[in-house]
């Protein structure tokens, strides 16, 4: 069994966690958020994104956040950002890295942000360019790689396609994203067999979502085919506005436990993590969506 010896953990509560959100979540929330990621040793935080506040209510305070977290030596602040107008402000809140997304499905990326898959990725050609010359690093996400709330199942080869296009483009990593949680490990890894023919695995990073309990099945079969880099977020937070039914991302937590337990190095202190995703949900009034959390917290 070839596992990989360490795995870099993408935190994306901040973002992805936080943006489904109804309530309004103060800015000094957000960054004690943040903060307490880095304390726990995240060395990858999504911090927020620079979309417009009409579609994104709870992201338009992204630059703020920016302004006033403590950064840590060693630690990429990242930022998602749409289109060229985002990336600039996200250059001027000081963003270390941004990411741009697309969707492996038609109907989804006309439901998500009004255009075709082809017409998304040529709206990223400037952006990419931009951040070339400023030297900012880009990553790409792919969302339903596994399953879409409108098309149904989605061909490995039409995931393979826009995940090549974004590699081909200049995005150094490519987050496979199973937005609807509906993927098993079987399909993980036959997709992941059909992507890596055209983005080599080392370039490949897993989102999942635990909508059928599945989220960790699908890393340890990502594991099991060389994928050293996995999306979480902490206390489970998150959904998608646009895919009914999605809940929330895999938890941060749950996703540590396994890699402790396959003795695998994360560099991430689980008390402290466990104790920033409480604080996020009594924030919330919500209850934590890790199991791993509840469990330790009622003992």
């Amino acid at each position: 069994m070839n596992l990989p010896h360490s795995v870099r953990l993408v935190e994306v509560g901040p973002r992805d966690g936080l943006q489904n959100e109804k309530q309004p979540i103060s800015v000094a929330d957000k960054v004690r958020l943040v903060d307490d990621l880095s304390a726990a040793g995240l060395r990858y935080i999504e911090v927020g994104s620079f979309v417009s506040p009409k579609w994104v209510p709870q992201m338009a305070g992204s630059a703020e956040v920016f302004s006033g977290i403590q950064r840590r030596p060693g630690i990429t602040y990242a930022a998602l950002t749409p289109n060229l107008k985002g990336f600039e402000a996200a250059l001027e809140a000081k963003v270390g890295e941004v990411a741009v997304f697309a969707a492996a499905s038609e109907a989804f990326s006309q439901k998500n942000i009004n255009c075709s898959i082809a017409d998304s990725l040529q709206r990223f050609v400037p952006l990419l360019e931009a951040a070339k010359a400023a030297k900012v690093r880009v990553r790409g996400y792919v969302s339903c790689v596994l399953g879409c709330p409108y098309d149904g199942d989605v061909a490995p080869q039409q995931v393979a396609a826009v995940a090549r296009e974004l590699h081909a483009m200049g995005c150094y990593e490519v987050s496979l994203g199973d937005t609807i949680g509906t993927g098993t490990a079987g399909k993980t890894r036959a997709l992941l067999d059909v992507v890596s023919r055209d983005v080599p695995r080392e370039r490949l990073a897993g989102h999942f979502h635990d909508t059928y309990g599945q989220a960790l099945a699908n890393i340890y079969a990502s594991l099991l085919e060389g994928i050293s880099v996995f999306d979480s977020s902490v206390a489970g937070l998150g959904g998608c506005p646009y895919a009914k039914g999605a809940t929330g991302n895999v938890a941060s937590e749950d996703v540590l436990y396994l890699l402790q337990g396959l003795g695998i190095d994360t560099g991430v202190d689980m008390d402290r993590l466990i104790a920033a995703g409480q604080r996020i949900c009594q924030v919330l009034g919500k209850a934590n969506g890790s199991r791993v959390a509840r469990a330790r917290l009622s003992h």
